[in-house]
């Protein structure tokens, strides 16, 4: 265990945390071929097909476009009593949540299910499925398609009963992919900050909860700000105020370690990963301005990419293929978003319009930037292309700010907080449409997602 004189989370905490998330933990692997998974992290978790392979099935031929405009009519019946009527519900709300899917309840059903009163419904897939077990469950689930009366996929998995929630995420991550040829994201958390107390003085806590809500753990007792999810790693960086001296942090969820990255000739702000997870970029305040800095991790070494003569550079965000950062600048005058090289250089003006940007975020699809305006005292979470084209509001409020997207690039979570309500993590798809909010034990500001558990 890394300690340090004043450790931001103490080592019986991060113990503690590394025993949730870590080497006993339920961990990310490839569910489509199917195989028993054995080694560190992955507590022996067997999968298993049933019947039709991944690579025997039909591919999808339903785009995400398609199912925005009509959702998909899918059966999915009760796993069962008890445990599997919670697993149930998991995987019918993840996938009723997107807006893609629309969910037939049904009664609970084995085999091969009776294709004609599905087909009456107007379904176009479903679920057959059941679990057993106690201590040591097995779930196994089929997906059919309806029209053409056969099975897609069929797996089982065998791990222990503490998983099932896990279990039902990745059910629902195989059904997204199955049907719509892209990766899902249920199976991934959401790292925030956990608001309490007096509206003037409040308590900010790091946290980190399931993509639903669930699992919602408290990480830190002391005042923290501006985490971030790194893309590849169960590690997350954020900047702590434990001290007198700001400071970056990096904690690792899967072996508890945490070390600081070093400190700045200034005071540094919220950091963001490169695509590859080695390297954070860091805005450091000094004076009126703030430079980005490029840190190595795992040296601590550092580098001023920016040099704009008292100007003020913030919010930075990797593209996918980590040659560009998209930034938040204030060089033109009024704050807009900038785009230049990895290694810094001349910067290219993306934004312009009436109001000021802030936060933005490059998805991991590489075709839209999410950031922030306000403008005439309204804020407003847009999007835009790359090259400067297309921009739309998805959504307006009091205040809006902090998007992240989820590991496909399809969802956007933010933070929604003051007019009289307290601050909340939503999502809402890329389109505009779906939002809603994460249920969270206390206020929530600063979401960042994490990448599929891995």
């Amino acid at each position: 265990m890394v300690s340090t004189r004043d450790s931001y989370i103490s080592d019986q905490e991060a113990a503690s945390l590394a025993e949730a998330f870590g080497a006993n933990a339920l961990r990310r692997r490839s569910v489509l071929g199917g195989s028993l998974l054995a080694g560190a992290g992955l507590a022996g978790l067997t999968i298993t097909p049933l019947g039709a392979r991944a690579a025997d099935a039909p591919a999808a031929e339903i785009t995400v476009d398609q199912a925005r405009t009509a959702p998909i009519p899918i059966v999915i019946p009760s796993f069962g009593p008890g445990l599997g009527e919670q697993i149930t519900k998991v995987l019918t709300d993840d996938l009723s949540n997107t807006g893609l899917f629309k969910v037939i309840p049904s009664e609970a059903t084995s085999g091969t299910p009776d294709f004609a009163p599905y087909k009456a419904m107007g379904a176009r897939a479903a679920v057959t499925g059941g679990y057993s077990g106690s201590g040591s469950v097995r779930v196994e689930f089929r997906l059919w398609d309806v029209l053409a009366g056969q099975q897609i996929q069929g797996t089982a998995y065998t791990t222990s009963s503490v998983n099932w929630r896990r279990i039902a995420h990745i059910i629902g991550d195989v059904i997204y992919e199955r049907m719509l040829g892209e990766k899902g994201y249920f199976d991934t958390r959401i790292g925030f900050i956990s608001r309490s107390g007096p509206a003037r003085q409040p308590l900010m806590r790091l946290a980190v909860m399931d993509q639903d809500g669930a699992n919602c753990r408290i990480l830190s007792k002391t005042q923290t700000k501006l985490p971030a999810f790194s893309p590849v790693r169960d590690q997350i960086a954020f900047l702590s105020y434990a001290s007198s001296v700001p400071r970056i942090y990096v904690f690792d969820l899967s072996s508890g370690r945490q070390h600081i990255i070093g400190d700045f000739n200034g005071v540094p702000l919220g950091p963001h990963y490169s695509p590859d997870g080695n390297s954070l970029i860091v805005p450091v305040a000094k004076g009126s301005g703030a430079e980005l800095y490029s840190v190595n991790i795992a040296s601590g070494a550092k580098r001023q990419i920016t040099s704009s003569g008292g100007a003020i550079n913030v919010s930075p965000s990797f593209s996918p293929d980590g040659s560009q950062i998209v930034f938040t600048s204030d060089r033109g005058g009024s704050p807009a978003l900038y785009v230049m090289g990895a290694g810094g250089g001349s910067a290219r003006r993306l934004s312009y319009g009436s109001g000021n940007c802030g936060d933005s975020v490059w998805s991991p699809r590489g075709d839209l930037i999410a950031f922030t305006r306000i403008s005439g005292g309204q804020f407003s979470l847009c999007v835009v292309n790359p090259d400067g084209t297309g921009e739309r509001i998805m959504t307006q409020g009091y205040t809006v700010e902090s998007p992240s997207f989820c590991p496909n690039g399809r969802v956007l979570a933010f933070s929604r907080s003051g007019g009289g309500a307290g601050a909340a993590v939503r999502t809402i798809d890329i389109t505009g449409f779906h939002e809603r909010t994460i249920p969270t034990p206390e206020g929530g500001l600063s979401p960042t997602w994490s990448p599929l558990n891995v």
